[in-house]
């Protein structure tokens, strides 16, 4: 089974001023675009391609002779991911069961919100911030390069890529500035309560 480059849920400037059209255009049509086709030509004729996404990283991560396809794999999920995890007019405080979730793991939204910036701000080289679930409650993590939370027995809720190329356009070398405008006016809470 081939992987398609998924469509954005929104039009490319729709994201603006917080994140540019041209932002859109390279990371989505460039970098994700690559991700996918990369893995399409890796898994041809082997066992992973009739494997969901989700399978091929469970089933590559850890394994030295397959990170090839866990990179290509478990970028194009974060990716995806990642432009669901926005919407136009997004950002501030989740309501309903998703905020009493996160005052119930971190006492309240602004500890969570310190938290998340501080761990995907502080990062160190690529990677990604994450809102996670163990099953009982919340957690922020990061992840090095292409890692994600699926192959580590947790849910991802939402999460922000700090690669540079996810900010560099529109915030230059400024990622705390990218991680406040994603969470103040980019991240989609209704995506996230769905992922509980």
């Amino acid at each position: 089974m081939a992987f398609e480059l998924p469509p954005l849920p929104y039009a490319k400037d729709a994201l603006a001023p917080a994140m540019s059209a041209e932002t859109l255009e390279y990371h989505h049509g460039k970098h994700h675009n690559k991700y996918v086709t990369t893995l399409n030509d890796l898994i041809k004729g082997t066992e992973y391609e009739s494997q969901s996404l989700e399978d091929i990283i469970r089933n590559t991560a850890g394994k030295p002779d397959k990170k090839k396809i866990f990179n290509n794999a478990a970028q194009h999920f974060n990716h995806d991911f990642f432009w669901k995890c926005m919407k136009p007019g997004g950002g501030g405080k989740p309501t309903g069961e998703l905020a009493r979730k996160i005052d119930e793991s971190f006492g309240d939204y602004e500890t969570f919100r310190k938290q998340f910036a501080d761990e995907a701000g502080t990062h160190f080289a690529s990677g990604w911030g994450w809102l996670v679930s163990d099953g009982s409650k919340l957690k922020v993590i990061s992840t090095h390069d292409a890692e994600n939370p699926l192959h580590m027995g947790l849910r991802p809720v939402i999460t922000c890529d700090v690669w540079e190329h996810a900010y560099y356009i529109d915030y230059r070398n400024e990622r705390p500035k990218f991680i406040d405008a994603f969470l103040d006016n980019l991240v989609n809470w209704d995506f996230a309560a769905q992922q509980l």
